[in-house]
């Protein structure tokens, strides 16, 4: 019986339990049925951290937030509700906006690839942590740089029991890359090592899964960038470097009057707006490096912009997992019950509960992966990529665990399975690793023990 099961099996006795209190029924079912819901993530952080844009760009529309908590979730077009109530989605300069002002909780549905796993939630800023983790089954935390109000609010986050023993539901965006270093062209690369810094930092490793860092304009216009802009930017990396240099210092030189091109101060403006003064610099310079076309340019962006890294992180750390952390959130709404209705019958729940939480083997993996991926725990001769590709860091069927590339005949995929499992358990009880290496050899042994148990035999 894997994970979900068990937690499906538990919400059932829970269910049993307590089926003469109406709102326990109620909340149990809810969490039942989040089972088969794509995956909950919240996204949240302070003031102008850039939520609405990361949004946007993950969506690949623009779209202006009311302030509410807004659910963006797929749908066959665009629509939004309050309540039972539909409200206007509306047009203005490019942008899409949701005309409900006075609205606490909006759910917008949009056809997009990027909901069809799932369901976005853009909490208002600076939200607190209970509204954010409260219905969310993942965070992205949205900050300019880590600092200490930023690590209180995910200590906060993780002062649960259940939540303490799975810390594997957050990662963390540095959500305006492109201002790093005064917003140079290798503002970027400079953003990424900052990331790269904060997955081995001791206060921050424990509380996430990963670190990313993203330029959220830059991300919005390599999703949404249009033919009249990639005109312009063209005209833009004609001319020569010199020339327009001094123009690109700052926002207000770009919109001057003495600009070397016939582009008026309103389309100039525009482009500031979409793309921010660093993006012109450096569409301008990958235009003039050889990405001349449209398609070309906006696949450079997306991989320059984070977004890209955002992305794979949401895959493997979240999508990948739905099932393991619905059952996470659906841990965490029975222990909710088991405090707000303590009765002698559900001892044997929170029990169980407290098993689960001890021996899930998936949320040891989630760990290990996101041990590997910080650089808290290093595996020797290459043994890391493979770790990270077994416990399911590229994907979490059988296959992409094994690295097969092709569909093996039975026997093929038992001498492969045991093979692997063989020299695993080699690592594990490798003398010249360390303690945690070992561990961490273990993981990986215990997940090769479950591919051969759930081959037929």
């Amino acid at each position: 019986m894997g994970l979900a099961d068990e937690v499906l099996a538990l919400l059932d006795d829970a269910l049993a339990i307590y089926r003469d209190s109406p709102r326990a029924v109620t909340w149990l079912r809810a969490h039942r049925a989040r089972f088969a819901e794509p995956l909950r993530v919240a996204v949240a952080g302070a003031p102008r951290s850039g939520k609405s844009t990361v949004v946007s760009a993950l969506i690949g529309e623009e779209l202006t937030s009311t302030g509410a908590t807004t659910w963006y979730q797929d749908g066959p077009q665009p629509k939004a509700h309050v309540g039972h109530y539909e409200v206007p989605v509306v047009r203005r300069d490019g942008r899409a906006f949701v005309d409900a002002p006075d609205a606490e909780r909006v759910v917008v549905e949009w056809p997009s690839r990027s909901l069809r796993d799932v369901t976005l939630i853009d909490t208002p800023a600076g939200a607190p942590v209970e509204h954010v983790y409260g219905e969310a089954d993942a965070v992205l935390y949205l900050t300019r740089h880590m600092h200490n109000t930023d690590l209180r609010f995910l200590q906060a986050a993780h002062d649960h029991p259940v939540a303490r023993a799975t810390p594997v539901n957050t990662v963390v965006v540095l959500s305006r890359a492109d201002e790093i270093g005064g917003g140079r062209i290798d503002a970027l690369t400079s953003a990424k090592q900052i990331a790269r810094r904060y997955r081995r930092e001791a206060a921050v490793t424990p509380l996430c899964q990963n670190v990313v860092a993203v330029a959220g304009l830059l991300a919005v216009a390599a999703r949404t960038v249009r033919p009249d802009e990639f005109a312009a930017l063209a005209t833009l990396a004609g001319l020569p470097r010199t020339a327009l240099e001094e123009h690109l210092l700052s926002a207000d030189r770009f919109v001057g009057d003495d600009f070397p091109v016939p582009l008026d101060p309103a389309t100039r403006r525009a482009l500031v707006d979409r793309f921010g003064i660093f993006g012109v610099r450096l569409t301008t310079t990958l235009i003039r490096q050889g990405f001349d076309t449209q398609v070309k340019l906006t696949g450079q962006l997306v991989q320059r912009s984070g977004l890209g890294e955002l992305r794979d992180s949401i895959g493997i750390h979240f999508t990948e997992r739905h099932d393991v952390l619905k059952a996470r959130s659906a841990l965490l709404g029975l222990d909710v019950v088991l405090r707000a209705e303590p009765r002698p019958t559900a001892a044997t729940l929170a029990t169980t509960t407290e098993r689960i939480l001890a021996s899930a083997h998936d949320f040891r993996e989630l760990r290990l992966l996101a041990a590997i991926h910080s650089g808290r725990i290093r595996l020797p001769d290459g043994l890391e990529a493979e770790a990270t590709r077994l416990v399911g860091g590229l994907g979490a069927d059988p296959l992409t665990r094994l690295g097969l590339d092709h569909e093996p005949r039975p026997d093929e995929l038992h001498h492969v399975l045991h093979h692997t499992l063989n020299r695993w358990r080699d690592h594990a009880a490798d003398p010249l690793l360390d303690h945690a290496q070992r561990r961490a050899a273990a993981v990986v042994v215990r997940t090769c023990e479950g591919l051969l148990t759930e081959q037929p035999a």
